[in-house]
Formats: structure tokens, C-alpha cells, sequence
């Protein structure tokens, strides 16, 4: 019984992150009732995102309802401390496709009179401004959510700015060394429970000296972070050369 897994977690005083690792293990019905919990959560969500209220009856909600059930099956200690705010960013990723999707079969339209045209252009128009701020949105919501991640490394933006690789020789090796920790899951649950480069395994996979590997120790971190948790706008401000 999902009261039972509860009571048990608040006992241990543990918390919803906590919570939704054990529910990954339990049955339909405990997901069911962990999803009817946090309704409030998600509807004003999905609310707060499209600018006006969502009635549980709109696709917008549905959309928001089958992110969270997405988020919740997705979430590990790797997506950072908050399982809410991964589950929003998750919830704006599939509102920001199905606003694009509406946008791109909106335009599917047959011929019409010139002052419907008119009135398209205008929503056109419309759409396109409320997108490119949705998207803005979005890419703020991924910064706060890479800073967080790199405060529990210990590292600030303003680091990162410092420590980034001025060659693209080099910045080529250490994105090496990323995919080589990101692609092993031993390495990548040490680097985040630990909260250190995996030096000893690190070494002697790939062709980098451990004092290079010190060096830019941050920076690996922070690309591994955005590798793991796949931050869509991140990931395209970065030139990662391949």
C-alpha cells in the first residue's frame, strides 16, 4: 500500500526524491495514487507555463500529466536534488513539442479569403513571439538547473567561465574523457555520489595525463552534468566538435 511505503519514508524522514526511487519499484497502483497526490502540482505547472488556467479536461494537462508519469520513471540522483524541478523542466520539454507540433499543423492550411489570411498572419505572428518566449523560459529553467547541479560539485558558472579550454585541441580530449565517463555507469555513479573524477579508472582508459585531467577537472564535471541530465539548449550553445 503507497500509505505504507509513506508512513515508512517519514519515519526515516526521507524525502520525495526518496519517495519516487521506491515507487519505480512498486506497483501500477502506488504510481497511480503518487500521480493523483501531486495533480495540484502538475496542473499549476502546466497552468503557470501556457499563461492561463488549465482545466483537467485540455490537452495541455494530459501533456503535463503524462510528463510527470515520464519524469517519475526517469528520475535518478544523477538528474540533481530535486525530483519537482526535473519534473517541470520535463513537463516544459514535452509542452514546448506539443506547441511546435500545433504551430507546424497550423500552418497545413488550405487557401482562404485574403482577410482570413490577414487574421492568420497575425496568429502566426502571435505564435511564433509566444514560442520564442516559451523557449527562453525553458533555457533559463535549464541554467538554474545546471547552476544547482554544479553547486553540489562545488562549482559556480562563474568557474566554469575560467576554467573552460581555450584550444579546440583540447577542448576535443577532454570531451573524450566526458563520453568515456558518461558511457560507463560505474564511473558516472562514482562521479556523483563522490562527487570527484574517477581518477584511477579514469586513467588508464584513456590517453590523458592525470595532471591534465586535474586541470581541467571542472570543466569535465560540468560537461558530464550536461551530458547526463541532456540539456537540449545547453547542448547547443556548446561546440563540441564532432
Amino acid at each position: 500500500m503507497l500509505l505504507t511505503i509513506f508512513q515508512t519514508l517519514y519515519k526515516r524522514k526521507e524525502k520525495i526524491e526518496d519517495i519516487v526511487l521506491t515507487i519505480q519499484q512498486s506497483s501500477s497502483k502506488e504510481l497511480d495514487d503518487f500521480i493523483v497526490q501531486y495533480d495540484p502540482f502538475i496542473n499549476k505547472t502546466v497552468s503557470t507555463i501556457c499563461g492561463r488556467y488549465i482545466t483537467n479536461q485540455e490537452d495541455e494537462y494530459s501533456i503535463g500529466l503524462s510528463a510527470f508519469h515520464e519524469a517519475i520513471k526517469l528520475y535518478t540522483y544523477k538528474k540533481g536534488a530535486s525530483f519537482l524541478s526535473f519534473a517541470k523542466l520535463i513537463i516544459k520539454r514535452e509542452l514546448i513539442d506539443y506547441f511546435r507540433r500545433e504551430s507546424k499543423y497550423q500552418s497545413m492550411t488550405s487557401e482562404k479569403s485574403e482577410s482570413e489570411d490577414l487574421h492568420k498572419q497575425y496568429d502566426d505572428h502571435v505564435y511564433s513571439s509566444y514560442i520564442k518566449n516559451f523557449d527562453e523560459v525553458n533555457r533559463k529553467e535549464e541554467i538554474l538547473h545546471f547552476s544547482e547541479m554544479l553547486n553540489q560539485f562545488g562549482i559556480s558558472l562563474e568557474n566554469l567561465v575560467e576554467v573552460s579550454p581555450k584550444h579546440e585541441d583540447t577542448r576535443k580530449h577532454i570531451i573524450s574523457v566526458v563520453d568515456c565517463i558518461t558511457s560507463d555507469e560505474e564511473m558516472t555513479a562514482f562521479l556523483y555520489k563522490k562527487k570527484k573524477l574517477p581518477m584511477n579508472r579514469l586513467e588508464s582508459k584513456v590517453d590523458i595525463s592525470r595532471k591534465t585531467l586535474e586541470k581541467h577537472r571542472k570543466y569535465i564535471i560540468a560537461m558530464c552534468i550536461i551530458d547526463v541530465n541532456d540539456y537540449i539548449y545547453l547542448k547547443n550553445y556548446l561546440k563540441r566538435g564532432d
